[in-house]
């Protein structure tokens, strides 16, 4: 039987939405105040979901508490009031839209559930507002 599980977590982090390519006029047309020079924040609210067939021996997916661990030291630990584009090494070429950071999350987390099994697939749900989300991948 396969069943999803899910675990939510939060962190608040700043970033700015600038492609350097890009005149200060441009980037304020197409990101608006998100473009702000001195960075603007979010809290961000994370679902991550496991998708796997229930172990007969513990009648889980995944134990919800090293599922805890790991978003905690991996994602909560590591993005948690940190401005995106100035601390986190990958969005220094990256634009820090919540489409890049859902899928640098899905990245972390998916190599660290890989060591648990191989046979598990997730899902990142990321909440920049509590309007806007992006998932990812899009269909497990």
């Amino acid at each position: 039987m396969q069943v999803t599980v899910s675990r939510k977590a939060h962190f608040n982090a700043a970033h700015r939405l600038f492609n350097k390519n890009w005149s200060d006029a441009k980037n304020n047309e197409i990101f608006g105040l998100c473009s702000n020079p001195n960075y603007h924040g979010h809290n961000y609210e994370l679902i991550v979901s496991v998708t796997g067939n229930v172990n007969h021996e513990t009648g889980m997916v995944i134990d919800l508490k090293i599922l805890k661990e790991i978003i905690y030291q991996k994602i909560e630990l590591h993005l948690d009031h940190k401005n995106l584009n100035l601390d986190i090494p990958y969005f220094k070429t990256i634009i820090p839209t919540a489409e890049h950071i859902v899928k640098y999350i899905y990245e972390i987390l998916k190599s660290e559930i890989s060591e648990i099994s191989e046979k598990l697939k997730i899902q990142i749900t990321l909440y920049e507002t509590p309007r806007n989300f992006v998932t990812y991948p899009a269909t497990i």
